[in-house]
């Protein structure tokens, strides 16, 4: 049987609200790792964060890193993963994007 359109938007609300909690919680998470690893203090760029955060997940999943040049392009691997975690202390800031 067919559930009427009224039905339908009501889960969809429904699970929009568990997806919005489901990302305050993960940002919380990575946001308190990168405080107590001492990150909250250190200004970097969003987008250099952003990279960071991206080259630290293909890390985390078994990928390569990839290299963007410029300042980054050697010695991709430890350097990720100390800006990756400043990227979290800003989502704990509250500047996280969902």
């Amino acid at each position: 049987m067919k559930k009427p359109s009224s039905k339908i938007r009501a889960e969809i609300a429904q699970l929009q609200e568990q997806l919005k909690a489901a990302e305050t919680r993960e940002a919380e998470r990575i946001g308190r790792i990168a405080l107590k690893a001492g990150l909250g203090e250190i200004e970097v760029d969003e987008t250099q964060l952003q990279a960071a955060f991206e080259d630290l997940a293909k890390r985390f999943r078994g990928g390569e890193v990839r290299t963007t040049g410029g300042k980054r392009g050697a010695g991709v691997g430890e350097s990720s993963a100390s800006s990756a975690q400043n990227a979290a202390g800003a989502a704990a800031g509250g500047t996280a994007e969902a």
